[in-house]
């Protein structure tokens, strides 16, 4: 008598469930290189409107950004930000951090964001001066080819990962850099640059 089975075994299912499994992460994990360039994308959108809401700021403040005497993070100055010129806290929070989300429509300066901020700054600065970019690893002024974000992937300055960050210039513009700096950024007399909470 002869019996014919068309089944998987459980060694077969096993392998299978591996290789799908393999498959998700090499495609659709959190490393993948359409899920980075999407977080990047966002992170970019982040800061445009960013860059709106400190224009508004800075038309009712005699052409100041925010600035907080004593500030030692970037949460302090651009908490001034929520509720009155937006309620939309998740734009500062880089989707790509893992940091968690903000409460919405509250100030957040005893909380998390992601991203660094030049205290100081007026709105007739010079356009290509930072103002906004994503965490970095220090508070200093970088030359090109210095270490601007994570070279390795750990922190500080890790928001995506070890491939670098966005910066934001007071004219409006969004630049990527890799890790290390693709040009000089000098902080202007009179500025600070303030990184979020570690």
């Amino acid at each position: 008598m002869r019996h014919n089975t068309h089944g998987f075994s459980l060694v077969e299912l096993l392998i299978t469930m591996g290789i799908v499994g393999m498959l998700y992460l090499a495609l659709l994990g959190p490393n993948a290189a359409g899920v980075q360039a999407k977080h990047r994308a966002l992170c970019l959108e982040n800061l445009k409107q960013m860059h709106s809401l400190l224009k508004l700021y800075a038309a009712e403040h005699d052409g100041a950004f925010p600035v907080v005497q004593g500030a030692t993070n970037s949460e302090t100055p651009l908490s001034e930000l929520v509720p009155r010129y937006t309620t939309d806290t998740a734009i500062f929070t880089c989707p790509a951090s893992g940091d968690a989300e903000l409460p919405g429509a509250q100030p957040f300066a005893n909380r998390h964001t992601s991203y660094a901020y030049v205290i100081g700054l007026k709105s007739d600065a010079e356009p290509d001066a930072l103002i906004v970019s994503d965490a970095r690893v220090d508070a200093r002024s970088v030359t090109t080819g210095e270490a601007l974000f994570s070279t390795t992937g750990a922190a500080p300055g890790r928001n995506h990962r070890a491939s670098g960050g966005n910066l934001l210039f007071v004219d409006g513009h969004v630049e990527w850099s890799g890790p290390l700096a693709s040009r000089a950024l000098p902080l202007p007399p009179g500025t600070t640059l303030l990184n979020p909470k570690r």
